[in-house]
């Protein structure tokens, strides 16, 4: 029978979420590539019993990860009723729906039905009564986006979910998202985007509009699929994502440039006594509007590396020029 670590709460560092009550791990377990059925049992609970030991509460997850859809959803539901459900009320649980997941005019984006029909799946599949966060995957260009919110709103008040969240948001439609959310009585807990130092459109007014509103952020991609690791320093790896295991990251994304950058930056990395991975996750986090990071892993090694950016999280003003530099 699986008994927590006693010391997991030691050595982790927690970040309030937005003005809420709500603090987070500064990095949060992303089950989106290693939790589906394509990976043995035992090595997704592994990540997720060694990640908790470690003080990580967070894990992140939505109705279509897998390989296949769903299958996240099901292997870690698997893991809380065998190992972490007398821990329940440590953890912050969230799922998402918004991407396809079942054929027909419902099966995806932002109705009313889909979202509140995917959320009592996600349900099922964990084998939980609630989830902490629910959130809306992707913007719907064409579902009003008061029915979306109203069904966000709905979730809180029937106790599906305790807050609510939304992803891949603009800071225009996040405003809007957010005040018609106040209108119902329901606070936005949280806002997750892409942003890492290669994708850095979060800083063009959605911080700004999240600071406003009270409302945190838990960005995705902070390693940008691993380009911003030496992964890539000597080449395409047989076993990589860019090798034709993910459609998010092809051999024509790993471009020449972006290596280049790479290794410029890991120079600074270890000028800075860091990997490269290290010195990026802190400089995601070096703006206080960013509560967590998500992290995904295959071993947890690479949890317990990631960890030690709680060794040197802090920035000189010449070292943020020299990456800005680099960047640019």
């Amino acid at each position: 029978m699986y008994i927590a670590n006693n010391r997991r709460y030691d050595h982790m560092l927690y970040r309030r979420c937005g003005k809420s009550g709500i603090k987070l791990p500064f990095l949060s377990l992303g089950l989106w590539h290693n939790f589906g059925e394509n990976v043995p049992y035992e090595k997704a609970r592994e990540l997720a019993l060694g990640a908790f030991d470690r003080g990580i509460t967070h894990f992140d997850i939505a109705n279509n990860y897998g390989p296949p859809e769903g299958s996240a959803e099901t292997t870690f539901g698997k893991i809380l009723k065998e190992d972490l459900m007398p821990y329940r009320d440590e953890l912050i649980i969230s799922t998402k729906a918004g991407y396809y997941m079942w054929p027909g005019p419902y099966g995806e984006w932002g109705s009313k039905k889909n979202l509140l029909a995917s959320l009592d799946q996600s349900l099922t599949r964990l084998g939980l009564d609630y989830v902490d966060i629910f959130y809306h995957h992707r913007p719907d260009p064409d579902t009003p986006l008061e029915e979306t919110m109203d069904a966000l709103a709905q979730a809180v008040r029937s106790g599906k979910a305790l807050y609510v969240g939304i992803s891949n948001y603009g800071a225009e439609d996040t405003l809007r998202a957010s005040q018609i959310l106040a209108n119902m009585g329901v606070h936005c807990l949280i806002h997750q985007p892409r942003y890492n130092m290669f994708d850095r459109g979060a800083e063009n007014g959605l911080f700004d509009v999240l600071e406003q509103e009270g409302i945190g952020c838990i960005a995705y991609s902070s390693l940008a699929q691993g380009l911003l690791t030496s992964r890539y320093f000597e080449g395409i790896p047989e076993d990589s994502r860019a090798n034709g295991h993910s459609v998010f990251l092809t051999k024509e994304g790993v471009s020449a440039e972006k290596i280049e950058m790479a290794k410029k930056l890991d120079s600074v990395a270890k000028d800075r006594g860091q990997s490269l991975s290290q010195m990026v996750l802190a400089w995601n986090l070096r703006d206080p509007r960013m509560t967590s990071l998500i992290i995904g892993a295959s071993k947890l090694s690479q949890i317990e590396e990631n960890l030690k950016v709680m060794d040197n999280m802090e920035f000189s003003s010449e070292e943020l020029e020299m990456i800005n530099s680099i960047l640019r």
